[in-house]
């Protein structure tokens, strides 16, 4: 546990109604759409630029969690971000058919409250905010229900409808999306678990996050046909709480282009979820930060917006070889998931040196080193991995 207790509760809607939805528009420097994790970030990195910078979103800042919330506690502490944590965890306990393993890692994992989180991310930048929801783009106009909005810099930070990208997308249950249902109880635990057995889902996994007075438990299934309201039920009768405060939402697990017809992509729009943990709070600081360092080198006048769109495409690419790795073991872990294989195959990996490995390579993926404040001058295109 970090900090004193935080009293959470689940979002009521803020959203400006009625009289308050007066017409909307403007030319501006930047224009960011989407305004939780991704889009805070890249607009924390555009804090005194003295650029007319707006932050759009279809609900309030910090209205609508739809995730666990936990992240590796080292991006909160680079992030200054501490101020949200309510539970710290040095263990992962993975349930499997007949058996439970305890894996102690080289780093520590920590749940949060979101409305504190993206207050505290609000803080750190100085952009205007504006509630309205985006339906489409033409060019470098942004059309909203409330007007149309410009910018030559534009970001969507929308999630994984990708709503400002080119052409249709293909909708769920045909879409690359895992999708996911959590409940919210009031309950305590001291342990961060997984369960990987067929009993909840065939594909997919199931997990409980302490939050400090919250138990998070919910079940994810890498097959967006199955439903996972009945599965989720079997886990919180097994666990023990009621089941209370739904919440859930479609999950991208595959990498998608970071740029497209001048628009910077961050977050879920760019599938920077990662596959098989479906872990998509760090990639939207780590992505975030990295447009955000690009953006800012062309309001700084050291780079255009085409170089800019380059240097951020490649980056993102750049991340291609270990997502495709991350979904070779989700569809891996689709496939043995039934068998003895799976059991076999993680007492095989129960040792010490093999979760330091593993869980290392997979912090470097998007490593909280990056957090760090760059050095003057250009941002520099880097990854390890």
């Amino acid at each position: 546990m970090t900090g004193g207790p935080i009293i959470t509760a689940m979002p009521v809607r803020a959203t400006k109604r009625g009289d308050e939805r007066t017409p909307l528009s403007g030319d501006y420097d930047v224009l960011i759409c989407g305004a939780s994790f991704a889009g805070l970030t890249v607009a924390r990195e555009l804090a005194g630029s003295d650029a007319r910078v707006l932050m759009i979103d279809r609900y309030e800042i910090g209205e609508r969690q739809t995730s666990a919330c936990a992240a590796p506690t080292q991006w909160l502490e680079q992030l200054d971000l501490m101020g949200a944590v309510q539970q710290t965890f040095t263990d992962l306990v993975i349930h499997v058919p007949g058996r439970t393993l305890r894996w102690t890692l080289p780093w520590t994992f920590s749940t949060f409250d979101y409305r504190r989180i993206c207050a505290l991310l609000r803080d750190q930048s100085d952009c205007e905010f504006e509630t309205a929801k985006v339906s489409g783009r033409t060019a470098n106009t942004v059309h909203t229900d409330r007007g149309d909005l410009t910018a030559p810099l534009i970001v969507d930070a929308l999630g994984w409808r990708r709503i400002l990208g080119a052409g249709a997308n293909v909708q769920p249950p045909d879409a690359r999306l895992s999708r996911g249902l959590e409940i919210h109880p009031h309950s305590n635990g001291q342990d961060l678990e997984l369960w990987i057995d067929p009993k909840y889902v065939k594909r997919g996994y199931s997990w409980s996050f302490p939050a400090d007075g919250e138990l998070r438990v919910g079940v994810g299934s890498f097959d967006p046909r199955d439903h996972v309201k009945e599965p989720t039920l079997k886990l919180a009768e097994d666990v023990g709480v009621p089941a209370e405060r739904w919440q859930g939402n479609w999950i991208p697990h595959e990498l998608r282009p970071a740029t497209e017809d001048g628009v910077f992509f961050v977050g879920d729009s760019a599938g920077h979820c990662l596959p098989t943990t479906a872990e998509g709070i760090r990639p939207a600081f780590y992505f975030g930060l990295a447009a955000g360092r690009e953006l800012r080198d062309v309001l700084d006048g050291l780079q255009t917006r085409e170089q800019a769109l380059e240097r951020y495409g490649a980056f993102s690419a750049d991340h291609e070889w270990s997502y495709r790795w991350m979904l070779r073991v989700q569809h891996l872990v689709g496939r043995v998931t039934p068998t003895r294989l799976l059991p076999l195959g993680l007492r095989m990996m129960n040792s010490k040196r093999f979760v330091d490995w593993s869980f290392r390579h997979y912090l470097d993926i998007c490593p909280p080193q990056y957090a760090l404040p760059r050095a003057p001058g250009p941002s520099l295109v880097t990854f390890s991995a």
